[in-house]
């Protein structure tokens, strides 16, 4: 008797579409996922990804979530963009961003820096959208960290400022 477990890619019968998350059927004897919005996903097994044939974007999944696994600096900018204007309509207002290690090199140079005041020995963090940012911890330390691509920590209540429309300056 064959194994239906062998029958379909490695995550299973069925997943959530990284972008529109209705159900997707696998195809069988395959390793491709197929949406009737966004045409078909392939699960690379030796990579854990899900590969998005149309444009070749990755993504990778950490607690039954998919993670878009970005290679320009404007796609993660947009995605914390996005996240902030959630946390906005929501009644919250993020306090820091903490990016995963992975992306320092490539948005680095996006990054706002100021220089302390005189006497301040607080040293120079640097923003993004008005908020300090941090790196994430090593991923051997914190495995999520080699899939999830950033946190927002936030608190109730809105911005002051509402400084999040300046998308890209």
């Amino acid at each position: 008797m064959i194994d239906s477990g062998f029958q379909y890619p490695i995550f299973g019968p069925e997943i959530q579409c990284p972008h529109c998350r209705q159900s997707v059927p696998a195809l069988t004897l395959t390793d491709t996922y197929l949406c009737s919005r966004h045409g078909a996903f392939e699960a690379d097994p030796k990579t854990g990804e899900l590969i998005h044939l149309q444009s070749g974007r990755h993504w990778r999944r950490w607690n039954n979530e998919w993670y878009r696994q970005h290679t320009h600096p404007d796609g993660i900018r947009f995605e914390i963009h996005e996240a902030l204007d959630r946390l906005y309509t929501q009644g919250y207002r993020a306090t820091r961003v903490i990016v995963a290690r992975r992306y320092q090199d490539l948005i680095s140079g996006y990054l706002e820096r100021s220089t302390p005041w005189r006497g301040q020995s607080d040293q120079s963090r640097p923003k993004l959208y008005g908020l300090p940012v941090e790196f994430s911890p090593d991923p051997q330390e914190e495995p999520c960290w080699e899939v999830i691509n950033f946190d927002l920590e936030k608190e109730p209540g809105v911005p002051v400022r509402y400084p999040y429309f300046r998308l890209f300056e």
